[in-house]
C-alpha cells in the first residue's frame, strides 16, 4: 500500500487528527486533484466540482486537527479516491 493510501486510511479513521504531518496532508489533497495557491502561510486548495475551499496551515510541521476533519468530510462527501496505478 502506498504512503498516500496509508495516509488516506489514517485520515478516514479519524483516530489521529492531531498527528498528521502537514506536508503529507497537503500532498494528499493535491494528489486528489486539488489546485493550490499560497498566500503567506495559507495554502488554499480548490477543485472543480467541489464547492468547499480548503485553507490549511502548518503548526509546528503538523496539520491542524480541525483542518484534517475538513479534509475528511470533503473526501467522504464527494467520495474522492486516489488513482489505482499509484506506486
Amino acid at each position: 500500500m502506498s504512503k498516500h493510501k496509508k495516509l488516506l486510511v489514517k485520515i478516514l479513521s479519524g483516530t489521529s487528527d492531531r498527528n498528521i504531518d502537514f506536508e503529507e496532508l497537503r500532498n494528499l489533497v493535491i494528489r486528489l486533484g486539488f489546485e493550490e495557491r499560497i498566500k503567506g502561510s495559507h495554502h488554499i486548495l480548490t477543485k472543480e466540482g467541489i464547492e468547499e475551499i480548503l485553507n490549511i496551515q502548518s503548526k509546528s510541521g503538523k496539520a491542524k486537527p480541525y483542518q484534517v476533519q475538513q479534509v475528511r468530510n470533503i473526501i467522504v462527501k464527494y467520495q474522492l479516491k486516489l488513482d489505482d496505478d499509484e506506486k
